[in-house]
């Protein structure tokens, strides 16, 4: 049995207990959202797609819609909650510190992390990779002929050491300039700094669709590493982590049970599928364990939505553009998967 499956078991075995449990005392950080009236939330100002304020000042994008549905299923309100931009640099250190309660970010679990920095990754939400953007005057098409060539990358990230890596690992000799944020990579990149950008997929995407002529750059088909992007929260509060991970799964679960912000209402009142019925909180406490209202996962869909509406609005076909790849839904050739809600 594999690590995955064993901590899947794990997590579907206790939720299983958690819904029939007396109510949970709610931990620290959960204490502290509510006496606060707001879940502050980490995120990338810079990111179209992710996370970063419209026009009028209202935060937009996959990642901020992730933060209300924390809100939601936390306050029963979708919109308390403060965004807090941070950096690669600093993202670690506002979560470690108290300075925000979550990190919703284009963040990759990594063993080190995972082991050093005191917090813990509690859902994966997208599924992507390490590519490198480059100018089409170069009129290269595979990574290898990049040989030679700069690569602009954000300081205190895993994205130089995995060029590093590769680079030794196939003898490409590849040269790095790092810069301090997101938007200063890009800054450089544009201004002809470097030869290539890299980053996740997602952003890489975002950035050419930043550029004044997007089709004078090119998005090369290789990926360097493999990243599984998902929130973090502080190690310690066993409560807190629960309610993020499963409001991660709430989102995957409604577009499993093709329920959205718009049908929601009439599932919670007319279905009778006993599944649905328990998602919805109709029936069984499935809020108790968690220290919530027993209708928490159905303000999450018909405040913020299902994970598929949210992908498409935001990363693909009404957003970036971005394949649903292995962002699919588990049993449409995916990686996307809820729990057992029972």
């Amino acid at each position: 049995m594999t690590r995955a499956w064993a901590l899947g078991g794990l997590f579907g075995a206790i939720f299983a207990g958690l819904c029939f449990a007396a109510p949970a005392t709610a931990g620290p950080t959960l204490d502290a959202v509510k006496k606060a009236g707001t879940v502050r939330c980490g995120v990338t100002s810079a990111v179209a797609g992710a996370a970063r304020p419209d026009s009028k000042g209202r935060w937009t994008g996959f990642h901020a819609d992730i933060c209300r549905a924390i809100a939601a299923a936390a306050l029963g309100d979708a919109e308390k909650v403060t965004f807090v931009p941070v950096t690669a640099q600093s993202r670690f250190t506002a979560l470690q510190s108290g300075e925000i309660d979550t990190l919703i970010y284009i963040t990759a679990l990594t063993l080190s992390r995972d082991a050093t920095l005191g917090l813990n990754q509690v859902g994966t939400y997208f599924y992507t990779g390490q590519g490198f953007l480059v100018r089409r005057s170069l009129n290269i098409s595979q990574l290898k002929e990049l040989d030679g060539g700069t690569v602009c990358a954000t300081q205190g990230s895993v994205i130089e050491r995995n060029i590093t890596d590769y680079a030794r690992r196939t003898g490409i000799n590849l040269s790095t300039i790092s810069f301090d944020t997101a938007a200063n990579v890009l800054a450089a990149f544009l201004a002809g700094r470097c030869d290539a950008i890299s980053n996740d997929t997602l952003s890489l995407t975002a950035n050419r669709l930043a550029a004044p002529d997007p089709d004078a750059f090119v998005l090369l088909p290789e990926l360097i590493a493999k990243e599984p992007q998902g929130a973090m929260v502080r190690n310690g509060d066993a409560e807190w982590a629960n309610l993020v991970r499963w409001t991660i799964f709430a989102l995957i679960q409604a577009e499993e049970f093709g329920l959205t912000r718009e049908t929601v209402t009439a599932a919670r009142d007319n279905s009778t599928d006993p599944q649905v019925r328990r998602f919805l909180g109709r029936g069984e406490p499935v809020g108790a364990g968690l220290g919530l209202a027993d209708d928490w996962a159905y303000q999450v869909v018909r405040q913020v939505g299902d994970y598929g509406t949210l992908y498409d609005a935001h990363l693909g076909k009404n957003g970036l553009g971005l394949d649903r790849g292995m962002n699919r839904l588990w049993n449409q050739g995916g990686l996307m998967m809820s729990w057992l809600w029972q």
